[in-house]
């Protein structure tokens, strides 16, 4: 087969192990030119080591890998680059203090001609942008673009070291639902004028509607391929997990007196109002869902009821105390359980272990500690059990946390805050880059904690978790909350014109 008419992309066998642990095991993967392929699975399941290999980060054990037709020197992202394959990573390579086009163009100029290349760089970048709908200002600071920008940008990047294998790991997951359809609009372009895609994903809905074909990886083997038109929700749920997928079903039940109070919150930083006056009101025995795009106050809200950062103005008030100065310890020692937005840099240490992350904020409870050590034969007892509670894959009490799949990470920063009870929980989006069965199990864990009486704060983009999860809903809007509805009766187009800054009365006219 020659180089003109082979498929875009063969792995054949591919096997990948870390010690004694099995990543990949002869896995089989074909992409045509112009096709885009979903390849999905469970956490952990293999699919961003299976694209690691492919770019080089990770030198298969065995198997081939060939572009084209031509075999791709294994573990050498240049010789991957050079190939024409490009990858997009979930957490961004950009450098925030450079400008757009200054990332573009790093790695591929020397610094002693890259002043003479930025004008032809600049427009080339404005071809491709306009060509695929990409647009960015080259000269915009990367730091100062939102989540969908950036992206744009690392696409880009790709774009302009004339990649025809184009790699995106978790695309949508940090994208609105607007930004996401965007996003699979300009990727069916490149595949009409010949670029390849592959894509990870956990959110099948995206994987039927944008990809040609579907690859299912379970416990590091392909368990299905399915073309797109001829499967369903039901049929891909099933083979990432081995098992039959439902979700859980929330029911009304009283609530209780408040437990977290709201008054007044405003933040300014640096001359900007990041807050403006938020007030809300969350109870025993209910969760309250907060909705927004991101960006839009919602991180700030979070660091102040975790007490990471002092508000310019207002109080909060947990179990009817209010805290003269708050703190991450004082909040949690006050029964406040918090997942944040960004697990890497703020749920969890990377190069601790699991054991020593699971008890990061809980070290001076006398189980964990005594006479100014930490009984290490409790604290890893513990995370075996939240191993074994939380289904965390490939996890073991002295294994690093950044080795775990960023799904399985999230699991333990949940666990360690829900095995506790908490009467109080914020949650700021808990089920991102979860596959459908980890997604129904946090779920489940969630509803059990509103049962046993918790008031949970759930912090989300995901219009369709909220109308599942939440018995009342506010939207933040430019760092002001609206008013809280019930979220009986709503549906997806009125909290998204919540979202945009609609008052609901007007939406529901």
């Amino acid at each position: 087969m020659t180089s003109r008419t082979a498929p875009a992309l063969e792995m054949t066998g591919i096997a990948k192990r870390f010690g004694a642990f099995t990543a990949l095991d002869g896995v089989d993967l074909v992409l045509a030119r112009g096709e885009i392929v979903a390849l999905l699975g469970e956490n952990g399941a293999g699919k961003t080591t299976l694209m690691n290999v492919l770019f080089g980060h990770y030198s298969a054990d065995e198997g081939e890998v060939r572009v084209f037709g031509e075999p791709l020197a294994s573990g050498r992202p240049r010789a991957a680059i050079r190939a024409g394959v490009g990858m997009v990573h979930q957490h961004f390579t950009l450098a925030p203090n450079l400008t757009v086009i200054e990332n573009v163009v790093a790695g591929t100029a020397k610094l002693s001609g890259l002043s003479l290349s930025l004008p032809a760089a600049r427009a080339r970048l404005r071809e491709l942008g306009t060509r695929f709908g990409l647009a960015v200002d080259p000269d915009a600071r990367v730091g100062d673009l939102s989540v969908g920008e950036a992206q744009r940008v690392e696409i880009l990047k790709s774009l302009f070291r004339d990649a025809r294998i184009l790699v995106l790991d978790e695309p949508t997951a940090v994208l609105t639902p607007a930004e996401g359809e965007t996003l699979f609009a300009t990727l069916r372009l490149m595949a009409k004028e010949g670029l390849s895609v592959i894509f990870i994903s956990h959110k099948l809905g995206e994987v039927l509607t944008g990809a040609d074909r579907v690859v299912v990886l379970r416990g590091g083997r392909m368990v299905g391929m399915r073309a797109s038109a001829e499967t369903s929700r039901e049929e891909l749920a099933e083979l990432m997990v081995g098992r039959r997928v439902e979700r859980p079903e929330r029911h009304e039940r009283p609530v209780g007196a408040p437990v977290l109070v709201a008054r007044d919150l405003t933040l300014r930083r640096g001359g900007r109002t990041l807050l403006d006056g938020a007030n809300f009101t969350l109870n025993a025995g209910e969760i309250l869902g907060l909705i927004g795009v991101s960006g839009n106050g919602q991180k700030p809200l979070a660091d102040i009821l975790f007490g990471l950062e002092a508000p310019s103005a207002g109080t909060v008030e947990i179990l009817g105390q209010t805290p003269a100065r708050p703190s991450p310890r004082d909040m949690v020692r006050r029964g406040l359980g918090r997942v944040p937005e960004d697990r890497h840099a703020e749920g969890a240490i990377g190069d601790l272990t699991l054991w020593e992350n699971a008890v990061l904020e809980r070290l001076r409870e006398p189980r964990f500690s005594g006479r100014f050590l930490v009984r290490r034969g409790a604290a890893r007892a513990f995370a075996a059990h939240l191993v074994q509670r939380f289904d965390i894959r490939g996890a073991a009490p002295d294994k690093r946390i950044r080795l775990l799949s960023g799904g399985n990470m999230q699991k333990l920063i949940l666990g360690r805050n829900l095995d506790g009870d908490p009467p109080v929980l914020v949650c700021a989006q808990p089920t991102r880059g979860l596959d459908e069965g980890a997604i129904a199990g946090v779920h489940a864990r969630l509803l059990e904690a509103r049962e046993r009486g918790a008031g949970i704060l759930l912090i989300s983009e995901d219009l369709d978790e909220v109308l599942r999860l939440a018995d009342r809903a506010v939207a933040i809007h430019a760092g002001r909350l609206s008013a809280t509805v019930p979220t009986a009766g709503l549906d997806a187009r009125r909290l998204g014109l919540m979202m945009a800054g609609e008052d609901l009365g007007r939406a529901a006219a």
